[in-house]
């Protein structure tokens, strides 16, 4: 088996606890307007790699993630999760701890025998809800967010830990009536350990000028620390 990867960061500190390895994989569905890595949207862009070789790979970093472990995200690891629970499985025969970042945009509550393979090895799930109105999500991503919703809804039942991410951009999910629906969606699920709020950015413009993909929010300002922490307030009090 091979799955296809878009890169590697040794040290990561910012996509669950501790230092973690990460993996980015290749592909996703979503066109997400403030997508800041549109390099991992094609599949035929990444390398192939087993996830041995990547477990191999993670390995040589063990004694660095006492307090971590290896996180898969994308792209949208989803669609290779045959790979990724491969992955997890070598992980956890050797005790380190796992998370996955997802969107859950793939979930099909309807058939969930082979995520509910990769839930078996994975310790941390970091759901990604881009939008909590479905109109504007698929303004935003061109998906519906019900399978999203669904997804959260699937592991509050299962009782798998979750940390909820949400990015934070001006005109699109900086509006008090939206983080309100979002807080009170979050307060309905039982497992959420932790909320996080990522502030738009527009540090990967340049990856669309040198795809020649035209970037829909160009001039679009990061939110100010007033509304960062306005929405810190409504998601996490």
């Amino acid at each position: 088996m091979k799955g296809y990867i878009h890169s590697f960061e040794s040290f990561g500190t910012v996509d669950g606890p501790g230092i973690r390895f990460v993996v980015f994989m290749q592909g996703c569905p979503m066109r997400c307007l403030y997508c800041h890595n549109p390099d991992t949207w094609q599949f035929s862009a990444g390398k192939q790699f087993s996830p041995k070789e990547v477990f191999e790979n993670a390995l040589k970093y063990k004694s660095y993630m006492s307090d971590g472990g290896v996180t898969v995200s994308g792209g949208e690891p989803l669609m290779q999760t045959e790979f990724v629970t491969e992955l997890f499985s070598l992980l956890k025969q050797r005790g380190i701890h796992t998370a996955l970042d997802t969107s859950g945009i793939t979930f099909d509550k309807n058939n969930t025998a082979e995520i509910d393979g990769l839930l078996k090895y994975t310790d941390l799930v970091l759901l990604d809800i881009k939008h909590i109105d479905e109109k504007e999500h698929i303004k935003l991503t061109g998906h519906s967010n019900k399978n999203v919703l669904d997804f959260a809804r699937y592991l509050s039942a299962t009782g798998k830990p979750v940390w909820i991410r949400h990015v934070l951009a001006a005109g699109i999910t900086d509006d008090d009536k939206y983080l309100k629906r979002l807080k009170e969606f979050i307060d309905t699920l039982k497992n959420v350990e932790k909320t996080e709020i990522l502030p738009y950015h527009s540090m990967g413009e340049v990856k669309y000028e040198k795809q020649g993909i035209p970037y829909q929010l160009k001039g679009a300002l990061p939110p100010t620390e007033e509304r960062i922490r306005n929405a810190k307030l409504i998601l996490t009090r």
